[in-house]
């Protein structure tokens, strides 16, 4: 692995946690920066293929030019690493930026605790420009009781990825129902490759991802219809069942209980990962010459027959700590205008979700994406699953360590389903009131 590309690989959407540096810096976020009074504060999480994204994104925020009074922006990163207390800990001390990118669910908690600036204006202000050409139902999922907690800028979209080689050197077909994702699974692990590769380590949500994908295919999911919790179901037992399947056939690396984002994703270029949910741009972690042997599946059907995966709606909020809350938004609403730099130099991974930028030449000629958005985003749901819309709790859910401790109980294979959907109801039961 050459530097070039070690580099690429240290950072992908949500893979965060991880190292001591960022942590240190994580924690210097919810002190007063100083800035220019002439300037508010963006935060902008390390998105899609790390830094070739960040730098993209430094470059285009400073060729801002507001107009009238509106202040200028001074454009700041911020590390995955502890992300859950970076926000809560800057939103308790008043210390949150103007605007910010961040987790799904974030907007939803903080709208609740009222430190969010709702979009309905900006969303207001695109109508009559004519410019709200967002995708069906994705800026309906950013509406709430108390208005709309953000602006969705991409969607992070979980689909099955295999190796082409790896699968025709075990003499087998992509898998397309869990029944020939095990067969497949078997045939790869005779020839030393991993069936289904995900990171189960505390410093990542990526097995957190693939599991939720899973109980959302067999029509399962941590929450009913009303909101209210409900891990221990049958749909989820049988999902459970599954995976415990992969793990004592060797079929999902026991290793994997400690794994890093990097290490999966290492493991994915070396060629030991034949299988894998990940992100829709996935391959473009991977030197040019290898992104063509990777390919998204169609969708797996569940014993029933069912299909579905897990998406997160990334955001982009507002906070009332704003200096100008008409800054924000016309900072915002230019942002959204041309933030489809990011896939013309091929530095997203994730399905953007205005069709202005979906219908751009060269993602029309990306095959993996356009199935993705065909096939893949239409059976999406978040991991609210069953209930109607997203909510405040969901964010503790996805920013928790249940979660963790949750996938490292599967991988290890050494306790029953129900009992470990049992631990993690009683996990959450602490934190969703």
């Amino acid at each position: 692995m050459n530097d070039t590309t070690a580099s690429r690989l240290k950072m992908t959407r949500r893979g965060f946690l991880g190292t001591s540096a960022a942590a240190a810096a994580a924690a210097t976020f919810g002190q007063p920066a100083a800035f220019a009074a002439e300037e508010i504060k963006f935060w902008d999480m390390v998105w899609g293929t790390g830094a070739g994204y960040t730098a993209a994104a430094k470059e285009l925020v400073g060729g801002y030019q507001p107009a009238g009074d509106n202040l200028g922006v001074r454009y700041q990163s911020v590390p995955w690493a502890n992300w859950y207390q970076t926000f809560t800990s800057a939103a308790a001390s008043r210390t949150t930026p103007a605007v910010s990118s961040g987790a799904a669910f974030l907007p939803f908690y903080f709208i609740e605790k009222g430190v969010i600036a709702p979009a309905d204006d900006l969303i207001a202000s695109i109508d009559k420009a004519g410019t709200n050409d967002f995708l069906p139902g994705v800026l309906e999922a950013m509406k709430t009781d108390l208005g709309y907690a953000a602006m969705p800028w991409s969607m992070d979209l979980r689909v099955v990825w295999v190796r082409k080689s790896l699968l025709e050197k075990a003499g087998v077909e992509a898998p397309t129902d869990w029944q020939s994702f095990i067969k497949v699974g078997e045939a790869l692990k005779k020839i030393d490759v991993v069936g289904l590769g995900l990171a189960g380590g505390s410093t990542t949500t990526d097995g957190q991802h693939t599991v939720s994908a899973l109980l959302i295919n067999n029509g399962g999911g941590l929450f009913a219809k009303d909101g209210t919790l409900d891990c221990v179901n049958d749909r989820n037992i049988e999902t459970l069942d599954f995976l415990n399947e992969l793990v004592r056939k060797g079929i999902i690396d026991p290793y994997a209980a400690s794994y890093t984002s990097d290490n999966v994703t290492r493991d994915w270029l070396s060629g030991r990962i034949g299988m894998g949910f990940g992100q829709t741009g996935l391959d473009k972690n991977f030197p040019t010459e290898q992104q063509s042997d990777l390919a998204v599946i169609s969708p797996i059907k569940s014993p029933r027959g069912d299909t579905g995966t897990v998406y997160y709606i990334n955001p982009l909020m507002m906070f009332k700590t704003t200096a100008s809350q008409a800054s924000s938004e016309a900072f915002l609403g230019w942002y959204l205008d041309n933030m489809k730099v990011f896939w013309e130099k091929g530095v997203a991974t994730d399905v953007p979700v205005r069709k202005s930028i979906a219908d751009l030449p060269i993602l029309k000629q990306n095959a993996n994406l356009q199935k993705s958005i065909a096939e893949w985003q239409p059976i999406g749901k978040t991991i609210g699953a069953q209930a109607p819309h997203p909510f405040g709790a969901l964010n503790a859910v996805d920013g928790g360590g249940a979660g963790a401790a949750f996938i490292q109980q599967i991988i290890e294979g050494k306790t029953g389903s129900k009992q470990i959907l049992e631990t993690l109801q009683a996990a959450l039961e602490k934190i969703v009131k």
